[in-house]
């Protein structure tokens, strides 16, 4: 099939978008102390700044990352339920480090575990929580470790799933941000890793939220914290103003202040120098119809599928251009939904995004009893 000549216009477009922030971009990072971080934005996976993201390190409690993710998809596949009751078994209950005092044969909810998990990183939550998804600690490690290769991140082993110091036990700042952006998927996760106080065992234990960026940050929407020997102060950190979510990975921090500033100095880098857009389709520069040969109609009607938006770095609104490729021709039958063209935002020799532009109704074959079929309707109506 012939294509058009591709247009390639500069065009002057009018996007939606605005900023919080006051922070002024100087087109760098301040000094981030941190060995290895990542930025990302969770619309797109863009990485918008990174240090050694592929340096592969213990991660600490950050690794229980995975097991929210896993509880909250067993929650919307409907496997499991927030107000299912999990029987602590003597192998949750005996777990050391950060706890929430489980003790062997208590029962405790699906909701209170995931709290537990999210917000203070209870290792007894941990273990009793993956027991109850999969059976055992050790079919719940081959799942997950099964699911970080299939999400790409080529450098976590999961030896464990309370994402501790043991050698071997390893991830990157960037599949952090892997694991992070698609727990950022689910939204039934926000109200546990965003609340602050809560209380579980129906009120008789208070817990208060680690990620203290919750309290300090504008748009925090919490993730996960975590420290140990080995892997120092780490942090993932999910945060949003407007239309642009951004996630910040901080994996071996001297300290919990340094790891505070480290991912707000990220997270701020990335609010003050980039914009999401929300694109705008030329409607001068691109046909609203196509010709249809050997068809009941003389042309179908199109439309290009623009949503969303994309992101670009600010003070770059007017260099965006856009390029639309659109067929001269069809021949019938034609379904609805059809691509006939594509309809490209660049910047520079950068794709930002790409739409399908496609038809609206369906068009049939020219074929004798059709042209018998509509003389008739038009002398009934007559």
């Amino acid at each position: 099939m012939n294509l058009r000549k591709a247009i390639g216009v500069l065009t002057s477009l009018f996007f939606l978008y605005s900023s919080t922030t006051t922070y002024v971009h100087g087109g760098g990072l301040p000094e981030i102390n941190a060995p290895s971080y990542v930025l990302m934005e969770q619309s797109t996976g863009k990485v918008l700044c990174e240090k050694n993201p592929h340096e592969v390190r213990p991660a600490a409690s950050v690794m229980k990352i995975m097991i929210l993710l896993a509880a909250v998809e067993s929650l919307d596949s409907g496997l499991i339920s927030e107000g299912d009751m999990v029987t602590v078994s003597d192998n949750a209950a005996a777990s050391k480090g950060a706890n929430v005092w489980l003790k062997s044969g208590e029962s405790i909810s699906v909701e209170d575990l995931i709290k537990s998990v999210a917000m203070v990183s209870a290792n007894d939550a941990c273990i009793a929580l993956a027991e109850f998804i999969s059976g055992s600690e050790g079919k719940f490690l081959t799942m997950i470790n099964e699911k970080a290769k299939k999400l790409g991140m080529n450098d976590t082993i999961f030896k464990d799933c309370i994402g501790s110091d043991e050698d071997g036990n390893v991830t990157s700042a960037y599949d952090v941000a892997i694991m992070s952006r698609e727990l950022m998927e689910h939204s039934s996760i926000t109200p546990y890793i965003s609340t602050w106080i809560a209380h579980i065992r129906n009120g008789q234990t208070q817990i208060v939220n680690t990620n203290k960026l919750l309290k300090t940050y504008q748009g925090a929407m919490g993730i996960k914290t975590g420290t140990e020997n080995k892997a120092g102060s780490c942090i993932s950190a999910c945060a949003q103003r407007d239309k642009m979510v951004l996630i910040g990975v901080i994996l071996g921090g001297a300290n919990s202040k340094d790891r505070f500033n480290d991912i707000s100095s990220i997270l701020e880098y990335g609010f003050s120098g980039y914009v999401m857009l929300s694109p705008k389709v030329p409607e001068d520069e691109m046909s609203k119809s196509v010709k249809v040969l050997n068809g009941m109609l003389p042309e179908v009607k199109v439309k290009a599928m623009v949503e969303g938006e994309f992101l670009i770095p600010k003070g770059k609104e007017d260099s965006v251009t856009c390029e639309i490729f659109q067929e001269e021709g069809l021949t019938a039958p034609i379904s609805s939904e059809t691509c006939v063209g594509k309809i490209k935002y660049k910047l520079g020799d950068e794709i930002l995004a790409e739409y399908d532009i496609v038809t609206t109704e369906n068009v049939k074959e020219v074929k004798f009893m059709l042209v018998l079929e509509e003389l008739f309707t038009h002398f009934v109506k007559m």
